[in-house]
């Protein structure tokens, strides 16, 4: 049998929470081992119960879930965050994917796609709802462009080569590994040596971080 998923609740909402914590006790693999409905209270617990997987709400009087999830993944062996909102409300995505959040759920998505998205999130992987990478391509798309850069401007993340760039700006679209060998014309095993290379030179926690730093570099669509 699998080693239980250990996962700390934080939600203002005590209904949200029973809600999850219901859902959970359906699935032998989850287990709930701890409630907060501050961000203050999700990071003592979080530092007590070390728990695999934090599902943190954005919006908590006090300390929000931004400064939660910064202060919660700042330490070694943190555990990963996954941020669970009522996005159309909310302004903070890319605040909190910058803070180390490892995924970005809405509410009313399917249940069983939100334990699936704990699944994920703890096996060490990111995972970002549909409507939320749609709305960082938005907001990222309605920024004003940034002028012709000088002769001398340095080329964006010089350290990668020109297929790893190729590469980097798939994953910033949302393919799969296997979708991007597809892409490329190169092997699934290829694809997934220059996807970890990109982990290694950029220094990036996980895919989520990858796009986040291509956005950054302009690679983005």
């Amino acid at each position: 049998m699998s080693p239980q998923i250990s996962v700390l609740l934080v939600d203002d909402q005590p209904l949200v929470r029973a809600g999850l914590r219901v859902l959970m006790a359906d699935s032998p693999d989850l287990l709930v081992v701890g409630e907060a409905g501050t961000g203050t209270e999700a990071v003592a617990l979080a530092r007590d119960l070390r728990p695999d997987v934090v599902v943190m709400d954005v919006r908590m009087p006090g300390m929000d879930g931004i400064e939660a999830t910064r202060v919660v993944t700042a330490g070694p062996d943190s555990p990963r965050v996954l941020v669970l909102t009522t996005f159309d409300d909310d302004e903070y995505v890319y605040g909190a994917l910058r803070s180390g959040a490892s995924g970005f759920l809405v509410k009313d998505m399917a249940l069983d796609d939100i334990l699936a998205a704990i699944r994920v999130v703890a096996a060490g992987d990111a995972l970002i709802a549909p409507a939320v990478t749609r709305r960082l391509i938005e907001d990222f798309a309605a920024r004003p462009a940034p002028g012709p850069p000088p002769p001398s401007a340095p080329t964006p993340l010089p350290e990668i080569t020109a297929r790893e760039r190729e590469v980097l700006t798939l994953v910033a679209r949302g393919l799969s590994n296997p979708e991007i060998a597809r892409h490329l014309h190169i092997t699934p095993a290829t694809a997934k040596a220059h996807v970890a290379r990109l982990f290694s030179k950029l220094q990036a926690r996980d895919r989520v971080h990858l796009v986040i730093l291509a956005y950054e570099a302009g690679l983005a669509p």
